[in-house]
């Protein structure tokens, strides 16, 4: 396996070097191959670094360099070679981490500035100097920009390179990732006025804005004088998701006003004849105002190279309750607003996003978006989830979030663009301003009470804090600091977050509105971002007939037979493919305790290699509505005898590891993050106890104790603190009476078995034990372990030369198995 040699690296970084110092530290990129397929990846501290992050060299129409000759004559080549190190790799300021342009985003910034130095200054039409680049969604736009555009600025003949967006969100969000590629390189533009000084400051290079700042700018007498000084200069424009913001009179004023300007587009989705949408203009498209597409990087070809996930798609008409009876949801083929808001109608939706939501999302390790038809449609939906909940029907936490203007009845006075009918094909609701705003208001009343906060609709600056916060939440959950207290499981919205909006831990869309074409699209989108092992695809749960429309959006974008590539196999496909590597598992190893019997590491391998096919399958298959351990031929309870096994090799390896033996088994990646449920921690462990103690002398106690068991071995969370609460159980649990007092119990045991734990640490390696928990504090709040001279400091007498490696990786070993047993999955 390829991720073999990743894993291989990795060691040499480890062992061979120390993980923060010595001569890797001075490495840019990696190559690792074997003969067949070859990869290239950026260096990063250990903690950064993923196989996900690794990359094939493509040539500009997507086609893979894999085999490690081919990869060698072309990367591998001086000039190419040289341009990689010399503009591609981008550091991240903020994380402090290097980051490197996939293939497609190396071609298409040498086809940007390629035009622009190419410049017809008399061409036969103006677009003849103009492109566009069709990278889809997901694909990482927003670094080819950055790139493209820092290349551009440096260009003596360029005036300045404007990047556009065209909602005030994104303009923050696209400010705050340039600046983490480069700190200070724009500052975005607070108001029109802060454009228009920007414009005129000769040495800003680089100016990020909305299209509605900019059109205001070039439109209103007032600012004229600082900004036509640049009507002749060569300016250069690239909008992003051009396929919204470029349809209306705003394109044709700008172009008329920079005489000598460069106009670029990037869209994942750009618009063609099937979906244009008409305006005053009449329907015009993509290549119509940009000109010639200058590289196009589709789905298809993303998910193929692993840089998007693929997605489920489900249509729920009919499902079964929790009490057995089936209900319809009346998806199929009704358009009738009256049926579709129904209250009964919108009630059983509710209700079934309920009974699935916890398998969508792996027990709310993922978040969800729910895309609505209008506003009055959300604020019912949200009227229902809260009914609900305060009958103690769910505990999830939601926010909704929808856009409304002071003066609704006004587009033009808030600078509003037209509504996108391709987005939510419904026709747009009027609403009067004091009901929707009202409405919103009592909705953040509701999520100030879940998370502390204190905003409001009372100005628009409250609204974009609101807004703000909610997107953070999202994204900021797959740090490895998250905290729980700020999870957001499920956000209802209308059209806002649904194009433009990235978190990688959304992996599910719930529809209930009409989507087509880019709309559909941009929406599955949110869905689909690489994370990791247990992020297996995007899920879509779709309560409206969009089977059409979701072949026609596919056809359009990618081609007719792509929906092998982009759409996972049915249920009972994959329930296929599960039986056969089920098969493959029992045949190395027959039984569980047959495990042990494999003394030969090459059949210790191919368990392992088996029965991590068998984990991924299964971590797919059920996220799917129907999914039933009766449809396999393995129960959950002998699958979880295999999984014990499956974690001792594991726990074999890393323990073999620090002894510096060496292992077949040791460059293997056991995917472990498939193996560990979210709900299963010591909270859930604790309330098992308390219902053992209830039933102690029952046949039902012993089962109970039987699945306690269970948990500890098979959890992968669970097993480093598995020897501890055995002996809570044994030692401590039969001298408790009451019930309700084994939490405040294990809590002072708990307390008790750390420190005499860090005592024996400091004790055995001669440490400060002040200095060493300061130290161990902060490895918990940053995820990084600690510089060799920071654990030096906390020794009584620093080690020889010969012995610092030795001694340091020692304790920083010992250091991270102390974190993994008291700390993680301590929270409730």
């Amino acid at each position: 396996e390829l991720k073999e040699a990743f894993n291989q690296i990795i060691r040499y970084k480890r062992q061979s070097f120390w993980a923060n110092g010595g001569l890797f530290q001075y490495i840019q990129l990696f190559a690792i191959s074997n003969g067949v397929n070859t990869k290239y990846y950026v260096n990063n501290p250990i903690e950064a670094l993923s196989f996900a992050q690794t990359f094939f060299w493509t040539d500009e129409h997507s086609r893979r360099k894999s085999e490690l000759k081919e990869f060698a004559a072309d990367f591998l080549s001086i000039p190419r070679l040289g341009r990689m190190l010399g503009h591609y790799v981008v550091m991240n300021d903020r994380d402090r981490r290097l980051m490197v342009l996939r293939p497609y985003q190396v071609y298409a910034v040498e086809r940007l500035v390629e035009k622009v130095r190419r410049y017809d200054p008399a061409p036969k039409e103006r677009t003849d100097n103009y492109g566009y680049i069709w990278h889809t969604t997901g694909s990482g736009k927003t670094l080819t920009s950055f790139k493209a555009s820092q290349v551009i600025m440096g260009l003596p003949e360029v005036a300045k390179v404007v990047f556009v967006v065209d909602r005030k969100d994104l303009d923050y969000k696209t400010m705050e990732d340039f600046n983490d590629y480069k700190e200070g390189s724009v500052d975005a533009t607070e108001n029109t006025r802060g454009l228009v000084e920007q414009l005129g400051d000769p040495n800003t290079k680089l100016i990020v804005t909305t299209i509605q700042k900019l059109h205001i700018a070039i439109s209103k007498v007032r600012h004229e004088k600082k900004v036509e000084a640049l009507k002749d200069a060569r300016m250069v424009f690239i909008f992003d998701e051009c396929h919204r913001s470029q349809f209306g009179k705003t394109h044709g004023d700008i172009t008329s006003y920079f005489t000598n300007a460069q106009l670029f587009g990037f869209t994942g989705t750009p618009i063609f004849a099937e979906n244009a949408s008409k305006n005053e203009l009449g329907k015009r498209t993509t290549k119509q105002l940009f000109g010639e597409c200058l590289h196009k990087y589709v789905i298809t070809d993303a998910i193929r190279d692993e840089n998007v996930l693929r997605f489920s798609v489900e249509y729920v008409g009919k499902y079964k309750a929790k009490d057995g009876v089936e209900l319809d949801v009346e998806v199929e083929d009704i358009d009738r607003a009256e049926v579709l808001d129904d209250e009964a109608r919108l009630g059983k939706i509710v209700d079934h996003i309920l009974s699935i939501h916890d398998r969508k999302t792996h027990d709310r390790s993922f978040s969800a978006l729910f895309a609505i038809s209008s506003i009055p449609t959300l604020l019912k939906y949200y009227d229902l989830f809260r009914q609900r909940r305060e009958a103690g029907g769910h505990d999830l936490r939601i926010a909704a979030i929808y856009s409304y203007g002071t003066n609704e009845e006004d587009e033009e006075a808030v600078g509003a663009l037209p509504v996108d009918d391709t987005l939510a094909s419904e026709p747009p609701t009027t609403y009067g301003s004091g009901h929707s705003r009202e409405a919103l208001d009592r909705i953040i009343t509701d999520y100030n009470a879940q998370f502390g906060t204190a905003f409001s609709t009372r100005d628009q600056k409250g609204m974009e804090s609101y807004f703000k916060d909610i997107t953070k939440k999202l994204r900021e959950r797959e740090k490895a600091n998250a905290k729980d207290r700020d999870r957001i499981d499920l956000v209802l919205v209308v059209n806002m977050m649904l194009t433009g909006f990235d978190a990688k831990k959304v992996n599910t869309l719930y529809v209930d509105k009409r989507l087509r074409y880019h709309g559909l699209i941009q929406a599955y989108s949110r869905t689909n971002r690489i994370l990791n092992e247990k992020k297996s695809q995007g899920n879509i749960v779709a309560y409206r007939n969009l089977k059409e429309a979701t072949d026609d959006a596919l056809a359009l974008f990618s081609n007719k037979e792509a929906k092998e590539v982009i759409f996972l196999p049915p249920y009972e496909k994959l329930v296929a493919q599960l039986t056969k590597v089920c098969k493959q598992v029992l045949e190395v190893a027959p039984t569980v305790r047959s495990v042990d019997d494999l003394q030969d590491e090459e059949q210790q391998l191919l368990f392992v290699k088996a029965f991590r096919e068998l984990i991924r399958l299964l971590n797919v298959l059920k996220t799917y509505a129907e999914f039933d351990w009766r449809d396999l031929p393995i129960t959950d309870q002998v699958f979880a005898g295999y999984t014990s096994k499956y974690l001792d090799l594991r726990d074999r390896v890393q323990r073999q590891r620090a002894k510096e033996k060496q292992s077949i088994l040791e460059d293997i990646d056991f995917e472990v993050v498939l193996v560990h449920r979210d709900e299963v921690n010591v909270a859930y462990i604790l309330k098992l106890l308390a219902w053992l103690k209830e039933e102690e002398n029952t046949d039902k106690g012993k089962a109970m104790r039987k699945q306690i068991m269970s948990l500890l071995s098979s959890d992968v969370e669970l097993r480093s603190k598995r020897e501890l609460i055995e002996k809570f159980i044994a030692e401590h649990l039969p001298k408790i009476t009451d019930p309700d007092r084994i939490q405040d119990e294990f809590a002072k045991y708990w307390e008790d078995q750390r420190v005499l734990a860090l005592q024996r640490i400091c004790e055995e390696e001669h440490l400060d034990q002040k200095q060493f928990a300061n130290l161990i504090e902060s490895y918990i709040f940053s995820g990084q372990e600690p510089l060799k001279d920071d654990v030096f400091k906390c020794l009584e007498a620093r080690p020889s030369v010969l012995k610092a490696r030795e001694i340091g990786e020692r304790i920083v070993s010992r250091m991270r198995e102390y974190v993994e047993v008291f700390v993680k999955g301590m929270v409730a």
